[in-house]
């Protein structure tokens, strides 16, 4: 039997909690999904309903996860010290 994964820490900057706050705002009836999201992120990073991948160009660096079809939250994902700092949320054209 293997051992649980290690779960990662959410540390949010006071920019992206305006952000977050902006967009639940802006779509009330997310709120739900976007809390599970991030609860998934916590737990399991490379769960495949996250879709997570690395960013490249200008957003090298970051990853984005998915919410939904439509919505995702870029990140910086920081490995050896099991960080996850969430950068960015909205759609394709908000985060990108």
């Amino acid at each position: 039997m293997s051992a649980p994964p290690i779960p990662f820490a959410l540390l949010f900057t006071e920019q992206y909690n305006r952000r977050a706050a902006k967009f639940l705002k802006q779509h009330p009836e997310l709120r739900g999904t976007y809390l599970k999201t991030l609860q998934l992120l916590e737990a399991n990073p490379a769960h495949p309903s996250l879709r997570m991948h690395a960013l490249r160009g200008k957003f090298d660096g970051l990853h984005s996860v998915s919410i939904n079809l439509m919505y995702r939250i870029t990140l910086a994902l920081l490995i050896q010290n099991q960080q996850i700092i969430p950068v960015n949320v909205g759609d394709h054209e908000a985060v990108y």
